[in-house]
């Protein structure tokens, strides 16, 4: 009975939960003293000797001496995990401007009397801005969430603003090179609003990050129909005032809510196997689902108004009442934020009831009897490599470059955390970089063009924006089912994610063709098919980045994926498609642009192009199908079970200070890449 206990006890974790993060909200002292106070009580027991079983009674008086006021609630409520996913709803409800281009391009191109070439260039900087985060995912790497928030909010304000005084004739009309930058820099903060926001959500819930995906993506999706309502409740029908409505907007939601953005301690929701009882409310799967309800009722909302706007002239009173019924369905998710941190404290006082039992497990004599041993040898190799590393201190560096290129090259197994350069030259990346190049650009292509499309085929003006506004619910909706449905697949058979890129980009391809071949009435189609194939595939892409290559830099190597967008955008947009537009104008019109209207009229107008981009999406399918034969094994083991046993490991698991780092060592080995 003179065995010193092992560290591991068994704790009842809504207490535990309690005590180190719901604690510190209440006036029962500061955050950091309640915690040391906690890690005393947690070290002394540690300490005991032949002790098997022990009961725990935290407080005071027990459940009632921990009743909460309604300040202390509302403070729960403010600083809990669910309202943080509640701000990032809203911050990404006002971060999808770059998938309205289509409303207001016609207003830049007739105001500043461009072709449709130089369109398609401002097009694609919009993109690029939109997609190359690399600078936000460093960024957010270093610094909380919130200061890539006001980054992005000072990029939008300043881009977008220019961009309309631009517009507006209130300045004088700039270079085409500076409206590049102008469009470019408003659509980069996006980049930022997504970085900060989504990638946060996904590291606080990883057993959830398809369901997460979705459905923040999701909220994205929506932004563009969500911009087109309350456009029209401010401003009126004036595509120039939405572009005001893109400068400030966004602007304002991150200053109220960005401060809630921010990582927070994981807690497993047990989902295989265990109980998990005790952290239900803090991290279950139904109050996503709930927020999923409320997504779908907004979305049905925003469709029957566009349908019924189609058809009736709304006075502006009209369109008021329809943008306060929008901010009203914004907000409903709120009440789910309040339900789920009222049944986090409910399970803390029923814990309470039933105070938390300590297990300690005595080693035995043999382990006793080794440790000495293995202290001793270990101190042995410590004392030898310090002796080597002062006896070679000029080879130093050279020896960590060379260390930094061998670990490049021998990455850890799949799902675990890749360094950044283990990732970039990964083969798996390498394959999905390309699919998604072949995927997105030709969907961002179609969604770009979809104003110049529907003109073309003679289509009238409120038409047109109609597609435009279908294109945004429907990029909703493959957002929402790419996500809950793949999420679904995979833990109950076994489906891989990168299987369903390819099913994705073979039904795109149908859109693709609709266009090409410019069927009577088949635009209303396309751009179902063409929103739905865009939305769906962001989320599959961005969560196989993140089960592959893990979560450790996944703010990085989440805005590398996003990358490949505007590559094929530029290729597939600028390079194809305006090019065989400006051709097919020019012939209409007597063989020249100069001086003459430049608009293009007919099938003919986009049928080469979207020929072309139907076959390089077929080349991104073969390109996705070598990726699925080549993490199929991955794919049919538990690809969540290291977040489990993290999860499980922190709730149960006391380590003095300083004996994590053979831990951590452990875990950094690179290993070769398995085929």
């Amino acid at each position: 009975m003179h065995a010193t206990p092992s560290e591991e006890m068994r704790l009842n974790s809504a207490s535990i939960y309690f005590y180190i993060y719901i604690m510190p909200m209440q006036k029962h002292g500061t955050h950091s003293n309640k915690r040391q106070k906690l890690k005393k009580k947690l070290t002394a027991l540690s300490s005991l000797k032949g002790c098997h079983t022990m009961k725990l009674a935290f407080g005071n008086g027990g459940a009632g001496a921990m009743l909460t006021t309604p300040h202390q609630f509302a403070r729960q409520v403010v600083l809990g995990r669910w309202f943080m996913v509640f701000s990032s709803v809203l911050i990404l409800s006002a971060s999808g401007a770059t998938f309205i281009f289509g409303m207001y391009s016609k207003a830049l191109k007739s105001s500043l009397g461009y072709d449709q070439r130089t369109l398609n260039t401002l097009a694609f900087f919009k993109d690029l801005g939109y997609n190359v985060g690399i600078l936000a995912g460093l960024l957010n790497e270093v610094t909380p969430p919130w200061v890539g928030l006001s980054v992005g909010a000072a990029l939008n304000l300043f881009g977008y603003l220019m961009v309309y005084l631009a517009v507006s004739g209130r300045t004088a009309r700039p270079p085409v090179w500076l409206m590049c930058v102008y469009i470019c820099a408003g659509a980069n903060s996006q980049s930022f609003t997504n970085t900060c926001a989504l990638v946060t959500c996904v590291k606080n819930f990883p057993e959830s990050r398809g369901v997460v995906l979705g459905l923040l993506k999701s909220f994205t999706g929506l932004s563009g129909a969500i911009f087109a309502q309350l456009y029209l409740a401010i401003y009126g029908d004036d595509a120039k005032s939405l572009i005001l409505l893109i400068a400030w907007l966004p602007v304002a939601v991150s200053v109220l809510f960005g401060h809630a953005v921010r990582i927070m301690p994981y807690r497993s929701s047990n989902r295989q196997g265990g109980s998990g009882s005790s952290s239900t409310a803090a991290t279950t799967n139904s109050a996503f689902y709930r927020f999923l309800y409320i997504s779908i009722a907004l979305a049905g909302f925003l469709l029957v108004m566009i349908v019924v706007q189609q058809r009736i002239s709304f006075s502006h009173a009209g369109y008021a009442v329809s943008g306060a019924a929008v901010l009203l369905l914004l907000f409903l998710p709120l009440a789910v934020v309040v339900n789920q941190e009222y049944r986090i404290l409910k399970e803390f006082e029923e814990s309470l009831r039933n105070p938390p039992t300590v297990t300690i497990q005595e080693p035995t004599a043999a382990l006793e009897m080794v440790e000495p041993e293995q202290q001793s040898a270990t101190v042995e190799r410590e004392a030898s490599v310090t002796s080597q590393h002062q006896l070679l201190p000029s080879s130093s560096s050279s020896s960590s470059i060379a260390s930094c290129l061998k670990h490049m090259f021998t990455p850890p197994p799949r799902g675990e955390d890749y360094t950044i350069l283990q990732a970039l030259v990964s083969v798996d990346m390498l394959l999905l970089f390309m699919a998604t190049i072949c995927g997105a650009g030709g969907t961002l292509t179609a969604i770009d063009n979809m104003g110049q499309i529907g003109q073309s085929l003679g289509y009238p003006s409120k038409t047109i924006n109609t597609f435009v506004s279908l294109i945004s619910i429907w990029n909703y909706a493959g957002r929402v089912v790419s996500g809950f449905a793949s999420e679904i697949l995979l833990s109950r058979y076994g489906f891989p994610r990168t299987l369903a890129v390819t099913a994705v980009l073979l039904l795109s391809c149908a859109g693709h063709l609709l266009i090409a071949f410019g069927v009577p009435g088949s635009l209303y189609l396309a751009s179902v098919l063409v929103g739905f194939c865009f939305g769906a595939l962001w989320p599959l892409v961005y969560a196989v980045i993140s089960e592959v290559f893990g979560l450790k830099y996944y703010s990085t190597l989440y805005n590398f994926g996003t990358v490949a967008s505007p590559i094929g955008a530029y290729l597939l947009n600028v390079r194809v498609t305006g090019y065989f537009y400006d051709a097919e104008a020019a012939k209409q019109h007597g063989g020249s642009l100069a001086g003459v209207d430049k608009t293009c009229m007919g099938v003919e107008c986009f049928r080469k192009s979207f020929l072309i981009v139907t076959g390089v999406t077929v080349l991104g399918m073969v390109v996705s199908l070598v990726l699925v034969w080549r993490t199929r094994e991955f794919y049919k083991g538990d690809i969540y079970a290291r977040f489990r046993d993290t999860a499980a490991t922190a709730s149960a698991k006391v380590i003095p200070a300083g004996d994590s780092s053979s831990v951590a060592a452990e875990e950094q080995q690179p290993r070769k890449e398995g085929e």
